[in-house]
């Protein structure tokens, strides 16, 4: 399956993070806090079948609701077999 993240930062600073499918529907949506630490976010799309759409979070480092908007031609789709930069098991 191919995916493609996108990423933000919330207003507390935290760094937001979600992988979305080729449908641009949201696989896993995640957090890191300033010092690293990574949390659960959970994450949905919205007019995901739109040039330009959106991404909503739900910080769990300050428990606003974030959302920021995207456009298709930025996003970059990659096999899951490929090795990801994104956060490892512990």
């Amino acid at each position: 399956m191919k995916s493609a993240r996108v990423q933000s930062k919330c207003e507390c600073q935290a760094q937001l993070f979600a992988d979305l499918d080729e449908g641009r529907r949201v696989l896993r949506g995640w957090a890191k806090d300033r010092r690293g630490r990574e949390y659960s976010a959970p994450a949905n799309s919205l007019r995901n079948t739109q040039v330009r759409f959106d991404v909503g979070w739900m910080c769990p480092v300050c428990t606003r609701n974030t959302l920021r908007s995207f456009d298709v031609s930025t996003l970059y789709f990659k096999d899951s077999s490929e090795p990801s930069a994104g956060p490892s098991a512990p």
